[in-house]
């Protein structure tokens, strides 16, 4: 096995996963302190490494170039490929409108700060979609290249900006408790979405081919990386800002100007700034890649230049769209995202184990845990759901 490829694969989970975790973490468990905060990602992230090797286990009997799409009705049938079309389409199109509003908004301020020109907030999610898009549309390997890139330039980032941030750690915000109890259970959508890479990985197993003990070990190091970058993060968030400036920055622009104003250091915010710019658009790498491949198979378009052309339109427009009209619906995109991410990274992988493993038996690779461990994640995506609904609801209180 090529270990450029795995190395590779590795950074693309990991910068698909940190995007949106990164960005979305300081906002979301404002009110939880630490000791909480981190308690609920060990468990998130155990959550969803099991279900990605649920994928890994499906993936074995299948072709390599096998999508959702394609998995979902060779193992539940027509209504299962519907529901796994649906939710993996609602998915990817809410990461990427959360993260062309995001994008788009650290464009927007930086070339209204640049050019000091009063600049529609839509044309920076139009070019940030822009510059993506042409990249996705190349393909996958133009993707790996570019990621690994800027994956490198972000781990830099985020070393200058831990360097920064770590000295002016303070215990006492770090012991603090959550403000509610409620805020712990409302965390859970955005903090789960924060580590969904799911959808990126029949766009993995094609790459990588089906060598399940490789691809076992890409998909526990490319998400584990992610949790000690997250844990670190925390640190630095939470420790530096109290829960008040936390929850009182109700965007990507209002957490970096809290920690300048707090710090007087624009150094400390431009280092943030660079890493936020950085993550959203390794994330929308990732997400993107993986709604392009899964539109290309579900359309039936070849590798011709103008079938990219019209699955890139497709890939693109819509989520562009949220973020021309919507352009502070970051958080807010994230939360909804968590109702597909369910879906997708949690109940079909349990009905597609449960459905192979009785047509193929015990050949081949089994997760850890059998049955009692898939009524255990059903149940943890049943309670994510249920938490959404109630936040909708307004009987649990919004976060971020």
């Amino acid at each position: 096995m090529n270990k450029s490829k795995i190395f590779g694969s590795m950074l693309i989970i990991a910068g698909t996963t940190i995007g949106a975790g990164m960005l979305a973490l300081p906002l979301a468990s404002s009110g939880l302190g630490f000791g909480v905060a981190s308690v609920i990602m060990l468990l998130i992230w155990s959550l969803m490494t099991y279900t990605a090797l649920l994928m890994i286990e499906v993936h074995q009997f299948a072709p390599t170039d096998a999508t959702l799409h394609t998995l979902a009705y060779k193992l539940l049938g027509r209504k299962g490929q519907v529901v796994a079309s649906i939710s993996m389409m609602f998915l990817f199109y809410a990461l990427c409108a959360a993260y062309i509003a995001g994008g788009g908004e650290q464009l927007h301020s930086k070339l209204t700060n640049w050019f000091e020109l009063d600049i529609p907030m839509q044309l920076g999610a139009i070019l940030f979609t822009v510059l993506i898009g042409t990249v996705v549309a190349i393909g996958t390997h133009s993707v790996d290249m570019i990621n690994r890139t800027l994956f490198s330039l972000k781990l830099i980032a985020l070393a200058v900006m831990l360097f920064l941030l770590l000295p002016h750690v303070s215990v006492s915000n770090l012991v603090e408790l959550p403000v509610h109890q409620g805020l712990v259970l409302a965390s859970l959508p955005v903090i789960f979405t924060s580590f969904g890479f799911h959808g990126s990985i029949p766009s993995i197993v094609r790459y990588l081919g089906k060598d399940t003990k490789t691809l076992r070990w890409t998909i526990v190091v490319g998400s584990a990386l992610p949790l000690f970058i997250y844990l670190l993060w925390l640190v630095a968030s939470q420790g530096v800002l109290s829960q008040g400036d936390l929850m009182n920055s109700q965007s990507l622009n209002g957490f970096i100007g809290s920690l300048s104003r707090l710090l007087h250091d624009p150094i400390i915010a431009n280092t943030v700034s660079i890493f936020a710019d950085l993550a959203l658009a390794t994330s929308f790498l990732g997400v993107s890649l993986g709604l392009y491949d899964f539109l290309s198979d579900l359309l039936k378009r070849k590798a011709t230049a103008g079938h990219r052309v019209q699955v890139a339109i497709v890939t693109f427009v819509p989520p562009l769209g949220f973020a021309m009209f919507y352009p502070q619906g970051f958080i807010t995109a994230l939360g909804y995202a968590a109702f597909a991410l369910v879906v997708l990274a949690i109940f079909l992988p349990v009905a597609m184990v449960a459905a192979q493993r009785k047509q193929q038996g015990v050949d081949g690779y089994r997760v850890k845990g059998g049955n009692t461990g898939l009524v255990i994640v059903t149940f943890a995506g049943v309670l994510i759901m249920l938490v959404q609904l109630l936040q909708m609801a307004d009987l649990l209180p919004a976060v971020g």
